[in-house]
């Protein structure tokens, strides 16, 4: 061994400064080639002999076996750690609460998810907005609600605002006035609920009776 070999190996800093042989930095025939493999490898394509099939029309001289070991490498790389996205179920409940009741991380999370898809973001615009109608008794923003729905690609919401459309009139009345079925909607209920525990075994007299000993 030399000294210039020794003064080399005593002053380096990392094992990276060693790496000087004669293999380092020489030029391949994949070279030329390389961004395109990386821009099959993005999209999904990883088959190393599929991709050389396609880099030989283009002009690539080299064999299979480079092809295999410059995507051996990707495939051993390390990988950025990828947040899970959140389920559907879990958007839908951010979207249906108050924005007030959630907590800062979901709110944020909720904001996220509402830059990278303008579609989930004009839903909760939309949701929001006949929340507060629903809640405050805006009934007279009932019309430009349903232009605004009209306006953005949700079939869905399109649907929802074709059957409130059908009954308008209905639906306003009930956004603004401050009565509700909501107590005959409750007998009716309390009603199904004790003629389903009798399993059709009684005629109406004695659901007649158990009605009227309920209440």
């Amino acid at each position: 061994m030399t000294w210039r070999t020794v003064k080399q190996l005593a002053e380096a800093k990392a094992p990276e400064e060693l790496f000087t042989g004669q293999w380092q930095n020489r030029p391949s025939v994949l070279d030329d080639y390389k961004s395109y493999l990386d821009d099959r490898w993005n999209e999904g394509c990883t088959n190393a002999w599929k991709l050389w099939e396609e880099i030989v029309p283009l002009g690539y001289k080299g064999s299979y076996q480079g092809v295999r070991a410059y995507l051996h490498k990707k495939r051993t790389s390390p990988r950025p750690v990828v947040a899970r996205p959140p389920s559907p179920r879990t958007v839908a409940g951010w979207i249906l609460r108050r924005p007030e009741t959630l907590p800062e991380p979901e709110q944020l999370l909720l904001k996220s998810v509402r830059t990278h898809c303008p579609e989930i973001d004009a839903l909760t615009r939309h949701v929001r907005a006949f929340a507060v109608m629903l809640t405050e008794r805006q009934g007279e923003r009932l019309p430009d609600w349903l232009v605004a729905v009209r306006q953005d690609d949700l079939p869905s919401l399109h649907t929802l605002a074709a059957g409130i459309d059908r009954d308008r009139d209905a639906v306003i009345a009930g956004l603004t006035l401050p009565w509700s079925s909501g107590a005959v909607e409750g007998h009716v209920n309390r009603i199904k609920m004790i003629k389903r525990q009798m399993y059709g075994r009684a005629g109406f007299n004695l659901l007649r009776k158990r009605v009227l000993l309920a209440s």
